[in-house]
């Protein structure tokens, strides 16, 4: 016996590396020392710096890596997964500094996993982050050939005075919308069970009256977007954000009150964007409640600006620059979330 009969291909596993050296390296960031092979990586904090505050967060892809797997889309969950990291981080205004992916195996691709790192790389370089490292695991026997699973850690750096942490949030504020991309990387087991009742498939329409329309499992498998750039964006153009919001799972009435302090509630207004129409489909397939669906759900809205009125213009103007669509989504009340805060689609859920 020997390794390789066992399950474990080290040769593999070598090339694998060699084969993602050059997307790792193209990410690199000044503050990185040393290179792609050491125990651990290295990097110190930014020059100039007067009281650095590291900001680390971790995520996942979840079950829509099942999706993902079975359509052979491995370099858009690579993205997805540098997003669900850094998405979280720069709610702080922090800036993303390096990365680190966990990959575990069943049998090494070394294809199909380079297709990943390839996407994380990528990830990573949309939103100015070192790939500092990683580690692939091939463990035959635990995971089914083929089969993969991901995890992400995202290290960002913001000055301790500069960080935004939703204490200067109050009432009159204003919120600003930032579109998603699609469903993101949430809601994927409430998905994955519409489509198999629905007996979807890779041809499937998500508009039937359009034959040449977009296809569902590609709109539904379409990476979750960055916002990394956008907030420094927003932070060189010297607009005051009192609090930021990444709208994962839970949707806005989980996520958009995490960044508001006590007694004050947010007013939302749900006519004051379309609704894409991948959530239609989702909601009239699976005919999924109302209620069920803005707690599972981001709706469109992926990520939130709290901001005083009149600096909403030059928000607006500033995400629309950076090639986001963004709208005023609604404001903040005084007093905490009840009845005040609730509108019609949303009865019984108060922010």
């Amino acid at each position: 016996m020997d390794y390789r009969t066992a399950g474990v291909d080290v040769d593999a596993g070598r090339a694998f590396v060699e084969r993602i050296r050059s997307s790792v390296e193209a990410t690199r960031r000044p503050e990185v020392l040393g290179g792609l092979g050491g125990f651990g990586g290295l990097c110190r904090l930014p020059a100039g710096m007067r009281q650095p505050l590291l900001v680390a967060g971790t995520d996942g892809v979840g079950t829509k890596l099942e999706l993902a797997q079975a359509h052979g889309r491995h370099h858009d969950v690579g993205i997805d997964l540098v997003a669900m990291c850094v998405n979280d981080v720069i709610t702080s205004g922090a800036e993303p500094l390096f990365f680190l992916d966990y990959i575990a195996t069943g049998k090494l691709s070394p294809e199909a996993m380079a297709e990943v790192v390839e996407g994380i790389a990528e990830g990573c370089r949309q939103s100015g982050c070192a790939l500092l490292g990683g580690e692939t695991a091939e463990m035959p026997g635990f995971y089914s050939p083929g089969r993969y699973d991901l995890a992400g850690f995202c290290v960002a750096v913001v000055e301790e005075d500069e960080r935004i942490d939703g204490r200067s949030v109050m009432p009159g504020d204003r919120i600003v919308a930032v579109a998603s991309s699609g469903v993101h990387s949430n809601g994927f087991s409430l998905v994955r069970r519409i489509l198999e009742a629905r007996g979807a498939t890779a041809e499937t329409l998500l508009d039937h009256s359009a034959p040449q329309g977009a296809r569902l499992i590609e709109s539904l498998l379409t990476p979750t977007r960055l916002y990394g750039s956008l907030v420094q964006a927003l932070r060189r153009a010297a607009v005051p954000l009192h609090g930021m919001a990444h709208i994962t799972g839970g949707g806005l009435p989980e996520n958009l009150p995490r960044c508001l302090p006590a007694g004050v509630h947010a007013v939302i207004d749900p006519d004051s964007w379309e609704r894409p129409a991948l959530f239609h489909w989702l909601q009239e397939n699976g005919e999924v409640p109302e209620a069920d669906l803005w707690n599972t759900f981001n709706l469109g809205v992926g990520y939130c600006l709290v901001l005083p009125a009149d600096a909403v213009p030059d928000a607006l103007a500033v995400c629309h620059s950076e090639g986001h669509q963004a709208w005023e989504l609604g404001r903040i009340a005084a007093g905490g979330s009840g009845p005040e805060g609730q509108w019609s689609p949303m009865a019984g859920l108060p922010y």
